[in-house]
């Protein structure tokens, strides 16, 4: 394999139980992981992988390595990390810190350059703390904004010239967000006839990469029951049915809006039913997530839509209250190292 598919999972803020899931993926699934690299700091790693250690067992030994094509020649159930420069040490375990925002920060400021110069294949953030990036000075809410940051000064572009969505998903559902880390109120705000537009586009033309096919979209509405007709809003007959009307111009297969509280079960993928939709697309955060964390956050991804690199995650926060206990799931990084893989596989076409 070239290369330039490697992977590079960012190390997250070391206060919480990223590196320790990430220790737990390399000591467990290691064939799945080949290819795959850490990118932060080594004193980090070495301490996670002693929070998983019981009593008796060796520590599982972290490989230290100088650029990614290394991680070729690191042997199995090692965890190869690449150091990176001017890292913080680890922080106390459940601690909101400047030290583990600084961190967490330079680990996808890192990785994110690397696969903008095409240097890795794709890369897997560990979960951060908004509260720790704050506290070090970024500027940015989370990964998302942070990332298409990072990507629209590569292409030397503006933000808006950059617009990019977040889209959650497991084996039964999939949702794309209109607004992301805003508050409510902001959020209804966003519901703008050009976001959601712009939100159907971007839907459509990563899935149909993804899928190898048109997806078809279903659009929820903002107010309960999808405004009634305008009883309990203006919203949808205003704005999102014209901009759906607008996409479906453009061949974008798309219908609503619906009810929320019924579209995320018509759309749900399950055995004895196939859904009506291939993804939802949701007004707001957690109108969007909830229903997928309902179906449990150890099979959910994090998958970011609009930018010219590969980004996956877990679907779940730091968990100070756990972390360094060695009892946290790794179930929801694996899923997400396995869609950052399909996603960077080389084309076979």
């Amino acid at each position: 394999m070239s290369n330039t598919h490697a992977i590079a999972i960012t190390q997250g803020d070391s206060a919480g139980i990223g590196p320790e899931i990430i220790a737990k993926a390399f000591r467990d699934h290691a064939s799945e992981l080949q290819g795959c690299f850490v990118a932060g700091d080594v004193a980090t790693l070495r301490r996670a992988a002693q929070a998983i250690t019981g009593p008796g067992q060796a520590h599982l030994p972290v490989a230290v390595i100088a650029a990614p094509q290394d991680v070729w020649t690191v042997p199995p159930r090692c965890i190869p990390v690449l150091q990176l420069p001017d890292m913080p040490p680890p922080a106390p375990w459940g601690q909101v810190s400047a030290q583990a925002g600084t961190a967490a920060a330079h680990s996808v400021q890192w990785a994110a350059r690397a696969a903008l110069r095409g240097e890795i294949a794709a890369l897997v953030t560990a979960p951060l703390h908004k509260e720790a990036l704050h506290a070090a000075g970024v500027d940015y809410p989370g990964h998302t904004e942070l990332l298409q940051a990072e990507a629209a000064a590569h292409a030397g572009v503006g933000l808006a010239q950059m617009p990019v969505r977040m889209m959650l998903a497991n084996h039964e559902l999939r949702t794309v967000l209109v607004s992301i880390h805003v508050s409510l109120r902001q959020a209804i705000e966003a519901v703008t006839f050009d976001n959601v537009l712009q939100t159907l586009r971007i839907t459509h033309d990563a899935l149909t990469r993804m899928l190898g096919r048109a997806p078809r979209i279903g659009v929820a509405g903002l107010n309960p029951h999808a405004g009634e007709g305008g009883l309990f809003g203006q919203e949808e007959l205003t704005i999102i049915a014209p901009a759906v009307a607008a996409a479906r111009a453009e061949q974008i297969d798309a219908q609503g809006p619906f009810a929320p509280d019924t579209i995320f079960m018509r759309a749900r993928d399950v055995d004895a039913r196939a859904g009506e939709f291939d993804v939802v697309l949701a007004m707001y955060h957690d109108q969007g997530l909830i229903p997928v964390k309902y179906l449990g956050v150890e099979q959910g991804v994090n998958v970011t839509l609009g930018l010219p690199l590969v980004r996956t995650s877990p679907d779940h926060g730091t968990a100070f209250d756990i972390a360094g206990q060695g009892v946290a799931d790794a179930s929801s990084l694996l899923e997400a190292v396995r869609m950052a893989q399909r996603l960077s596989a080389p084309s076979q076409g």
